[in-house]
């Protein structure tokens, strides 16, 4: 709940906004940027990420294509303030960490729509299935967001933005081949005209792979391969001049070779699990008012289907597994923006959403039988939200917002969040600062998972997790805007956090607090070099225990270079060193906490135009050929390159 102090401020910033607002009328007079950047997650309305207070980062179409980069977990690697870890190659169970938030507690959306799977323990979204077909945008929001989007939001949003065609039709395939026996190949149309709008993308990868449990080990030798076949659109039809709709859907098939655990010995030749997955969104956005207040108005649907098979072989006579998993989730939104005045926007809507799951697993083993079955359960949870965004002769930008969630099994959550920006145009100089609660809904499997042999599992008396975070920042444009630096500070503090005991169960014990500094340097110097770095410190502490938190580095440093010669080729270079990082090594009982040391990739990706529309590439991961583990015990890629053909016409 929200203290006494927290809604004063609000109250005061909602009124002197809304005051302010009336007095101040000057149009805006542009700043040039370093890029043109429009960020839709922060506020959820376009707005010009000069703007924006909140920590935000956008990766553009452009910079997807430079790259060469396959799959979102790709494209995460370098963003500032993100943490990146995966089991073994493609296609192992993936995640991220922002801001040192557990994996769980980042809310990851395509259009809106909530990837995070409702049949996983925590709730989390597993990121090795989804790829870049299709894809317009990534945007990166860090800090407690819940009052915009709900539960999950704790330490921040991944929002993938898709593709909307315009103009004449345009046909682009793409096709590389590689190290580990990697092939992928996409193809995508796209076009629109006065009336309709359209976008349409395939995609398949498949690799051989290396061991997942890590081939530094004794025992592990048999490769994991992994392959995916991703289908997705987007289409819009204007039916009148005030009222739109659009549909955009993803179809996800998914088939992952595993090993049973990190580590010696974890090998297994015929441990395989096959992931369908559909993502479903309609919405219709309506302008009434002479386009003063805009409604939008969508149902999403989401469907996981993940079934897992291990058989008996050789060096597991007497051990098999089966199981599945289903769920699936039904969202409502409705969303009003109230254009006021050029200076105020005033934002309210409602969502509903009723996730559901069940599984079902079976092994056999030389201590006998084990089954646990967990039948079809259910959630609701209802959101009420209000937002006011205002824009003062452009030098002050704020948002301020309230929420409250009912859940049909715990009740009531109310969030907040405050987020101002100052402009000092004779400097180029802007100061932000935003503070923020964030909550996080229990999972269908924590509150009702049955017990197992060993005692209680699921706990219908669970609380939400919650978080408070807060940071302070400043970003200083020279030369014109074509270089900003930008320095932010970052606290967030974590409270009833969910962890199992064997005992009790799952229960709200946990604490923990993370917090750390994030650098970064934009330039943009001439019309063929562009220079990018960032270097985040984070330090994430369980509180009741006084330790760091699993797989947080200490730091992250990135440095990025792009060059643009002989005008029909570009050379990218990416720099990401990787400070040390806390693990548990399972191979002894009970685990004991080891340091992996830290890491360095070289990371090149080189085009060049050998006839109008079409070019060839080349990527080359890990240079300098690093050995690394992100989790103790599993492997991850040496050198790795790959040679293909990109054709746009």
């Amino acid at each position: 709940m929200i203290d006494k102090a927290s809604c004063v401020i609000l109250a005061v910033a909602l009124l002197f906004s809304n005051l302010f607002s009336q007095e101040n009328s000057e149009k805006e007079k542009q700043v040039p940027p370093l890029h043109h950047e429009i960020t839709v997650t922060a506020t959820r309305i376009e707005t010009p990420t000069r703007e924006v207070a909140s920590s935000v980062t956008v990766i553009s179409r452009e910079e997807l294509e430079r790259t060469r980069k396959t799959t979102l977990l790709q494209a995460l690697e370098e963003i500032m303030g993100l943490t990146v870890i995966q089991n073994g190659p493609a296609g192992g169970a993936a995640s991220t960490l922002i801001r040192g938030g557990n994996s769980e507690h980042t809310l990851v959306l395509m259009d809106g729509v909530e990837l995070n799977d409702p049949i996983s323990p925590a709730r989390s979204c597993d990121l090795a299935h989804v790829t870049l077909e299709n894809v317009e945008r990534i945007e990166v929001l860090r800090g407690p967001q819940s009052t915009l989007y709900g539960s999950d939001a704790l330490s921040g949003v991944v929002n993938i933005i898709t593709r909307k065609g315009q103009g004449e039709p345009r046909f682009s395939f793409s096709s590389s081949g590689g190290t580990y026996d990697t092939f992928a190949s996409n193809a995508g149309v796209s076009g629109g005209g006065k009336k309709t709008h359209y976008s349409l993308g395939a995609s398949y990868f498949r690799s051989d792979g290396f061991s997942a449990a890590s081939a530094s080990y004794e025992g592990n030798k048999e490769k994991d391969g992994y392959q995916n076949l991703t289908l997705s659109g987007r289409f819009g039809y204007l039916i009148s001049d005030s009222l739109e709709l659009d549909i955009i859907l993803k179809r996800i098939e998914t088939r992952t070779e595993l090993d049973n655990f990190g580590g010696a010995y974890g090998d297994d030749p015929n441990s395989t699990q096959k992931n369908q997955s559909l993502f479903l969104k309609g919405q219709i956005r309506a302008l009434l008012l002479k386009n003063r207040w805009e409604q939008k108005f969508s149902f999403s649907f989401v469907d996981y289907d993940r079934r897992h098979e291990n058989s008996v072989d050789e060096a597991h006579p007497f051990d098999s597994e089966e199981g599945f998993f289903k769920s699936s989730l039904v969202k409502l939104t409705w969303q009003n923006n109230f254009f006021i005045h050029e200076t105020n926007t005033l934002t309210f809507g409602i969502d509903h959403q009723q996730e559901q799951g069940e599984s079902e697993y079976h092994s056999e083993g030389i201590w006998g039988p084990y089954s646990s079955l967990f039948p079809l359960r259910l959630a609701r949870i209802t959101g009420l939200y209000f937002q006011d965004q205002t824009r003062l002769a452009s030098r002050f930008f704020a948002t301020a917002g309230i929420r409250i969630d009912t859940h049909t099994q715990f009740g009531t959550s109310t969030t907040f969040r405050i987020a101002p920006a100052y402009f000092v145009k004779r400097t180029q100089t802007k100061f932000k600062a935003t503070i923020g609660t964030g909550f996080k809904s229990p999972s269908i499997y924590q509150l009702y998972a049955p017990e197992s042999f060993l005692g209680p599992v699921g706990n219908e008396n669970l609380n939400p997790e919650k978080s408070t975070g807060w940071d302070i920042g400043i970003e200083q444009y020279l030369l014109d805007g074509k270089i900003l630096f930008g320095a932010t500070y970052f606290k967030n503090d974590y409270q009833d956090l969910i962890q199992f005991d064997l005992v009790r169960g799952y229960t709200n014990v946990g604490k923990a607090e993370s917090k750390g500094m994030e650098f970064f340097v934009q330039s943009c110097l001439g019309e063929n070099f562009s220079f990018t770095a960032s270097y985040t410190r984070t330090e994430a502490k369980d509180l009741d225990t006084d330790t760091y938190l699993f797989r947080r580095p200490t730091y992250k440093l990135v440095a990025s270079l792009h060059y643009n010669f002989l005008e029909k080729g570009n050379i990218n270079l990416s720099f990401i060193q990787t400070g040390k990082r806390d693990d548990q090594d399972f191979s002894t009982w009970p685990a004991t906490r080891v340091t992996l040391p830290g890491f360095t990739l070289l990371n090149a990706v080189a085009s060049y135009e050998l006839i109008q529309n079409i070019q060839v590439f080349c990527r080359i991961d890990n240079l300098l050929n690093e050995k690394y583990e992100m989790i103790k015990g599993y492997g991850t890629p040496g050198r790795a390159a790959c040679l293909g053909l990109n054709l746009s016409l």
